[in-house]
């Protein structure tokens, strides 16, 4: 299908990966919280041949710039049929290959901006002519190993021990501008959030490990990767620009969470929020994202669109 949607009259843009309308919702109040705080570069939709008509449709009446991205798969069938999230993760890791653009900040869908964080379109990365080969490839925040729902299948390491928020239970004025070191316990990004420079040859580098065998031990596909490959060389940001839900749980990461610090909120795992039903969140924080889709639904409404999204 052609994108009816104007050209993208930037060379920073943010970007979420978007293959059905399960998450479209989502999509659309991440969209509706960055230009309320006034964000100057817009997000750009990265779709697959399997996003539907009326998902297009819904992106066109928002005037919501998009782009048509193949869907990565490794060459080695990795099972994820105990999280098959996974098997859409790897297509996150298209960003590294949208030379078009001089910065793309790649955010998942289920996000909320809750401040301005444009200053990530500027933050310092390596040059896209180092290839991958420096120490500054990319940005994220730390995956969070610590397990706090024991998923049996998760592996055996990931325990509060190894992770990097743990670290800073004792700092926690510093862990609201500073990550842990980036090779700090296992060493992993959480994918949710990528600062990229796009480079061919970067990505050559990704696309070339995602044809080895070595895959097949990537439990977190796209961030196993990222974590692998640039082992201690990305820049680690503070969890405020990645706060996953659950580290605002009490005895996960309770101790550097401050609801006033958190610029974008990640709502990790099930239910999302638009799960649940508006007044009856299952968690304090699906209320905040509730409060937001009211207003854009508001919004939309007094404009004359009313889909259902």
């Amino acid at each position: 299908m052609a994108d009816p949607t104007p050209v993208v009259d930037s060379k920073r843009v943010w970007t979420t990966l978007i293959t059905n309308t399960a998450y479209l919702t989502g999509l659309l109040t991440l969209d509706y919280s960055l230009k309320k705080h006034g964000t100057a570069y817009p997000l750009v939709a990265l779709y697959t041949d399997t996003f539907p008509s009326e998902g297009h449709r819904a992106l066109d009446i928002r005037g919501i710039p998009k782009k048509h991205v193949k869907y990565l798969l490794p060459k080695t069938h990795k099972d994820y049929t105990n999280d098959p999230r996974f098997y859409d993760c790897w297509s996150k890791l298209t960003p590294f290959s949208l030379v078009e653009y001089d910065r793309v900040v790649q955010l998942d869908s289920d996000m909320l901006a809750l401040q301005n964080m444009d200053e990530l379109m500027d933050m310092e990365l390596d040059a896209p002519s180092l290839g991958g080969k420096g120490d500054k490839v990319f940005a994220a925040s730390h995956a969070c190993v610590c397990n706090p729902l024991k998923k049996p299948h998760y592996p055996k390491n990931w325990i509060p021990e190894k992770c990097a928020f743990t670290s800073q239970h004792d700092k926690p004025d510093q862990a609201q501008h500073t990550g842990a070191a980036p090779e700090f316990g296992l060493g992993m990004p959480n994918g949710g959030l990528q600062v990229v420079n796009p480079s061919e040859a970067t990505y050559d580098l990704i696309v070339d490990q995602m044809a080895k065998e070595d895959i097949m031990e990537y439990d977190f596909a796209d961030q196993s990767l990222l974590g692998d490959v640039f082992h201690g060389r990305w820049v680690a940001l503070p969890y405020t620009y990645n706060a996953l839900k659950t580290l605002r749980w009490t005895g996960v990461h309770h101790q550097i969470w401050r609801d006033d610090q958190v610029k974008n909120i990640h709502y990790i795992l099930s239910p999302k929020p638009w799960d649940d039903k508006a007044g009856e969140e299952s968690e304090e924080t699906h209320g905040w994202w509730w409060k937001y889709n009211g207003e854009r639904v508001e919004g939309e409404r007094a404009r004359g669109v009313d889909d259902g999204f």
